[in-house]
């Protein structure tokens, strides 16, 4: 799950776990569906990316550090226990559940790929709905509000950490 702060531009996806690897090609996937890479990202506290959680200076699972310096991303995690430094992503998960997970309740889907899938055509659907703020910024994820934002993606894979999925 992840949502750009200005334009609330959501992308969400299922994964086998919390694991290095998922938590590192979640990240990729995410800037790819993006087309660019923020200047900052602030993500959950998760042990799998932050091996020392610290206010000021918190200790990056180095993989993760590695990730962030290939994509010339600033790393700044959320504090434990403050939700409000991820005020977006909070928001953007209520989003996804009740648009995206409450459809899909009632669905049989035997793999994660399937459901992806699905998750990612009801991301489409989910982008079109008016909101009451930036609607032309969220529905048009390309145009130049958010090219003037966000760095282009950089064409290669290389220098990455290796996921094992």
């Amino acid at each position: 799950m992840a949502v750009l702060g200005a334009s609330n531009y959501t992308y969400a996806e299922a994964t086998w776990s919390q694991s290095l690897p998922d938590w590192l090609g979640s990240h990729v996937r995410t800037l790819e569906y993006y087309g660019g890479t923020p200047e900052l990202i602030v993500p959950d506290n998760l042990k799998s990316g932050v091996s020392k959680a610290c206010r000021y200076e918190p200790d990056l699972n180095p993989s993760y550090q590695q990730l962030a310096e290939h994509y010339h991303l600033a790393v700044v995690p959320a504090r434990p226990y403050k939700p409000k430094d991820k005020a977006k992503a909070e928001n953007g998960v209520l989003i996804v559940e009740r648009w995206i997970l409450a459809r899909l309740r009632h669905h049989s889907l035997f793999s994660l790929a399937e459901l992806n899938k699905c998750i990612r055509a009801l991301l489409k659907d989910f982008k079109k709905k008016p909101s009451s703020n930036c609607q032309d910024a969220a529905a048009q994820p390309f145009n130049s509000w958010i090219n003037q934002r966000c760095r282009r993606y950089p064409p290669s894979r290389t220098g990455i950490p290796p996921s094992n999925r």
